[in-house]
């Protein structure tokens, strides 16, 4: 995909999106990726040497390989909304070897899934795709539903079937965050002790984040924070939600923010407000990859051009994108994937 085939999906914004410059926190304070990501940032680290080979394995695989950029296909709503709400599109991902397929079709760096998806594949496939194993879930079965990330699997049983990270969900706001902080940070640990890395999933979680009819779950200041503490406890890279609107400290006055959030760190423009998110990822040095979102029908495709665009260009590291994906016929989905890849292939999408 060429630049003139980007900016004919993303249309009418298109000059909005691709000719805007930062003006808030400069691309020069950040740490951009690159081929040598993890010899330039992560060797820095006090990671393993084990971790520092299974983050290179990442970037080296799949179309983005050695360019600093990653695309995952996470398959884990089987457990977090039901594998009939998720499958029944195209159930034939009912079936986990077919999730795999798809991820190495497109092209994607790795396949972050449940225990059973990968493990039921995972001696023909792991060598041939990085495997992520998600180790804890929201399940929906529990009447009436709650909102909790509980472990539905041990870091040494990813180690065991070959994966080279592990990946978690936190739902910072909620009152089981605190819980949710301290078993996710020993299970990092502990994953870094036996050489995987680490994603992190950085959701805001709590009713009392929507005020006056507007949702601040996916605010810039509140996802910012999100994506700070999710650093703090050494996830390596941190999947956020793209910010969809700002002041949500101020809005429901909690906690503490500063007015120059919003006055200097921040714009209404889509790429600031993501930049905000890579600055909470210590300037870039984790790296910060955006949701592809629900899938919507016929405007998916633009839809996830657009996420890979402003993450991009907001010096993001790329995009984790399910559903637009596999809730339709394997070939679309590749499609799809390979046109969100083509964003960072593109040198003619720079970082704004």
């Amino acid at each position: 995909m060429k630049i003139d085939d980007i900016a004919k999906l993303l249309g009418g914004e298109a000059a909005s999106l691709l000719e805007h410059t930062c003006t808030t926190v400069s691309k020069k304070q950040l740490h951009l990726p690159g081929p040598d990501m993890v010899d330039r940032i992560y060797s820095q680290t006090d990671r393993p040497v084990p971790v520092l080979r299974s983050l290179q394995a990442l970037y080296s695989a799949g179309r983005l390989a050695k360019t600093g950029y990653v695309s995952i296909l996470p398959v884990d709503q089987g457990i977090e909304h039901s594998a009939g709400a998720s499958f029944a599109p195209n159930p034939v991902y009912f079936d986990p070897e077919n999730i795999v397929k798809l991820a190495i079709e497109a092209g994607c760096n790795g396949v972050a899934s449940t225990m059973g998806v990968l493990g039921a594949v995972a001696r023909r496939y792991a060598h041939k795709i990085p495997f992520i194993l998600k180790i804890n879930h929201n399940e929906l079965l529990t009447y009436p539903a709650k909102a909790d990330q509980i472990m539905f699997a041990q870091v040494e049983q990813a180690f065991s079937m070959g994966c080279i990270a592990v990946g978690a969900t936190i739902y910072f706001g909620a009152q089981e965050s605190t819980r949710q902080i301290q078993e996710v940070s020993k299970a990092f640990s502990r994953a870094h002790e036996l050489g995987m890395a680490t994603i992190l999933w950085c959701y805001t979680r709590n009713p009392g984040f929507v005020k006056d009819g507007v949702d601040y779950h996916a605010s810039a200041d509140l996802t910012g924070q999100a994506n700070h503490l999710g650093v703090t406890i050494e996830a390596d890279i941190i999947k956020q939600k793209l910010p969809v609107n700002n002041g949500g400290y101020t809005a429901i006055k909690f906690g503490k923010t500063d007015k120059r959030v919003y006055s200097e760190l921040t714009t209404d423009h889509p790429i600031d407000l993501c930049r905000y998110q890579v600055l909470n990822c210590y300037c870039g040095r984790m790296g910060l990859i955006n949701s592809g979102g629900p899938s919507g029908g016929a405007s998916d495709l633009a839809e996830a051009v657009k996420t890979a665009v402003v993450n991009k260009r907001a010096g993001g590291m790329g995009l984790i994108s399910g559903r637009k994906a596999f809730q339709r016929p394997m070939k679309e989905g590749v499609e799809l994937l390979r046109a969100i890849q083509d964003v960072y292939l593109c040198k003619q999408v720079t970082v704004a």
